[in-house]
């Protein structure tokens, strides 16, 4: 279809925005503070309001780079800093801490509640020009454009769009059963089930370490744990991996009898643990999409990629993917054209980031002790060797930058 043919169709939407979680909320955001020079019309759709997610408590790891691109829509009052990453592995030597004041920053990152953050974000982009929609069915796409069915109790209706961003799918802690590509083939997605799951919860303990993050490796797997108490500082937003069989155990034992065994595994680096609160246990597996485009719709976030929760970096990573589209679709417009430069720019940071976070999912569950002597080498030498420390804290923090 010629320019001209396509400039005549009727689009209702400039951009439409499937999923109002943070990657998507953001996105709207920052796509509306462009339209004054862009002149995007910009749709969010979700059955879901935020209100219902402002009582939501668990616990999202922020990076550096995150608050500062999402300063510019509204951060919560009620997050806690982070200034000091300590990485340890139970029961063998090596540790690497990683310091605010190495990197001339005032935090590393910050936790926030997942209920804060939403409702910030969705304070910002109510005071814009985007419109909000619920309940989308399967949408429909050709060569110029994307139509989308729209179910309300008003009737039912179709809006015709020019691109379509998929921003949905639930962190590893909302929604274990969605996965990014769904309806992909086996060839079109990265895919690893890592045999572990996660139990979450909000924990305290007798000695805390303010505004200090923990990764601490065992056999089993990883146990991390984020200072999420604001001034509270005895409370820890927990996430501890495990098999299934033990991860399902461990669910069933009392609070007394978990926060015992979580003492053992953990140390007793911060006294001993004395209440949990919200225990939640999720499948943890790899799904990544290989190519992010098809046609006029693309998928960022959670859509594009769900990540082990070693090192925190789904969301982050999912939040850079909202940054780099809507650069893209600021200065290329809605076109085709803008999704290849968006894929493009992305290449790097994604197959980067997955990649790490899959080799630290994978060698340090691995219960062998040659390995994990080789793993506290590997640790300790963090320490002797700055440059690759702090290449490992800035890809981390900012991801590859394009």
């Amino acid at each position: 279809m010629s320019d001209i043919e396509n400039a005549e169709q009727h689009f209702d939407y400039d951009v439409a925005i499937v999923g109002a979680g943070p990657v998507g909320f953001a996105l709207a955001g920052w796509l509306a503070q462009r339209s004054a020079t862009s002149r995007l019309s910009i749709a969010l759709i979700d059955a879901r309001t935020p209100d219902a997610a402002a009582s939501d408590p668990r616990s999202l790891a922020l990076s550096h780079g995150s608050h500062v691109m999402l300063q510019e829509l509204g951060f919560p009052a009620d997050s806690t800093p982070i200034r000091r990453i300590h990485v340890s592995q139970r029961g063998h030597f090596g540790r690497t801490l990683i310091e605010h004041d190495e990197h001339e920053l005032p935090e590393l990152g910050y936790v926030v509640s997942y209920g804060s953050l939403v409702g910030a974000l969705a304070n910002a982009v109510r005071a814009t020009k985007v419109d909000w929609l619920t309940n989308t069915a399967a949408p429909e796409q050709d060569s110029d454009g994307v139509t989308l069915p729209l179910r309300s109790a008003d009737g039912d209706r179709t809006v015709r769009v020019k691109v379509l961003v998929n921003a949905e799918g639930g962190l590893y802690s909302q929604n274990p059963q969605s996965s990014p590509g769904e309806d992909a083939q086996p060839d079109e997605r990265r895919s690893r089930d890592y045999g572990q799951t996660a139990i979450v919860g909000t924990v305290s303990v007798s000695s805390p370490h303010p505004n200090v993050a923990w990764e601490r490796f065992t056999g089993e797997g990883p146990i991390a744990l984020l200072p999420c108490g604001g001034q509270r500082h005895a409370d820890y937003s927990l996430v501890w991996c495990a098999s299934p069989e033990e991860a399902a155990r461990r669910m069933d034992l009392s609070d007394e009898a978990f926060l015992a065994e979580l003492g053992h595994a953990f140390g007793t680096r911060m006294g001993s643990f004395t209440r949990i609160a919200g225990r939640a246990a999720f499948p943890l597996g790899l799904t990544a999409l290989h190519t992010l485009i098809d046609r006029r719709t693309v998928a960022i976030g959670n859509a594009a990629q769900t990540l082990h929760p070693v090192a925190g970096q789904g969301l982050n990573l999912g939040l850079r993917d909202a940054r780099a589209l809507t650069d893209a679709l600021s200065v290329d417009g809605p076109r085709p054209l803008a999704l290849a430069h968006f894929a493009q720019r992305r290449a790097l940071d994604r197959r980067l980031t997955i990649g790490a976070t899959d080799t630290l999912a994978r060698i340090f569950t691995v219960d062998f002790p040659p390995l994990a002597a080789m793993r506290g080498l590997a640790l300790t030498a963090l320490e002797f060797l700055p440059p690759v420390k702090t290449a490992l804290a800035r890809q981390m923090m900012f991801g590859q930058r394009r």
